[in-house]
């Protein structure tokens, strides 16, 4: 990957946001030592002031991921993030036509890491998970996969309620229609299609908008991130449109 500045989607004093790239750490980890370039440490160096994030995005996800510029205003925005009063919105490519917008209520038991979480006094529990979806458009392609002869799928947006760990790539999963480029709960007949036919090798999982309250003037700022050219070129191949902002 090359030293290519973030797209900074917003920034004040106080605030930072910018576009995280699909397949870009947030920050150093050493369950992932092969990695060389962090969102943290780039923003750092290209703003030149030391950055706290407020909350996360999985590895292979892109989208709005927000900043504080001070240990303080992390302070005072982080319960914005744990008690869900942020809106998020998502998009995503996924196997199958979905038909109807709806709710999914499905609890998830916490994923724990095989390294960091094989001394854990207690087996983690289920946790709420809420997530509302609704389908954007549909395609039928004559690519054969399994023993289908041509294979479907879906555009969405998605809302999540809660936060949990993987929660919109497991709830899809758990609807039958996996996200494609998900190696770890998709189903890896469809991302071949999307790996051979459109050259795409990453997860389909874009964070598209955000809605949260200033931490100091109060006001309600929404933040979009545009999709980047992977998107853009399955888009175009599919015959539908880039989403929009609120859709």
């Amino acid at each position: 990957m090359t030293d290519t500045p973030l797209h900074i989607l917003y920034q004040d004093e106080y605030l930072v946001v910018v576009n995280k790239p699909s397949g870009m750490l947030v920050h150093r980890s050493w369950l992932d030592k092969g990695e060389t370039r962090f969102v943290m440490q780039t923003l750092r160096d290209q703003i030149g002031q030391y950055v706290y994030p407020l909350h996360r995005l999985d590895k292979p996800t892109s989208g709005v991921l927000v900043f504080a510029l001070s240990s303080e205003v992390a302070s005072q925005m982080m319960p914005q993030f744990a008690e869900g009063q942020v809106k998020k919105a998502y998009h995503a490519i996924v196997r199958g036509w979905v038909s109807d917008a709806g709710q999914l209520d499905y609890p998830l038991v916490e994923e724990q890491d095989k390294i960091a979480d094989k001394h854990a006094s207690q087996p983690p529990t289920a946790k709420p998970a809420v997530t509302d979806y609704q389908p954007l458009a549909t395609v039928e392609l004559p690519i054969a996969t399994g023993r289908y002869m041509t294979s479907r799928y879906s555009l969405v947006a998605m809302q999540p309620h809660t936060g949990r760990k993987h929660q919109l790539r497991r709830h899809m999963h758990h609807l039958s229609h996996p996200i494609v480029g998900d190696t770890t709960h998709g189903d890896g007949r469809h991302n071949r299609v999307f790996r051979e036919h459109f050259n795409c090798h990453q997860l389909l999982l874009h964070a598209s908008e955000m809605t949260l309250t200033h931490p100091v003037s109060g006001a309600l700022i929404n933040i979009h991130a545009p999709v980047d050219t992977t998107w853009q070129h399955i888009l175009y191949a599919l015959g539908w449109e880039a989403p929009s902002s609120s859709q």
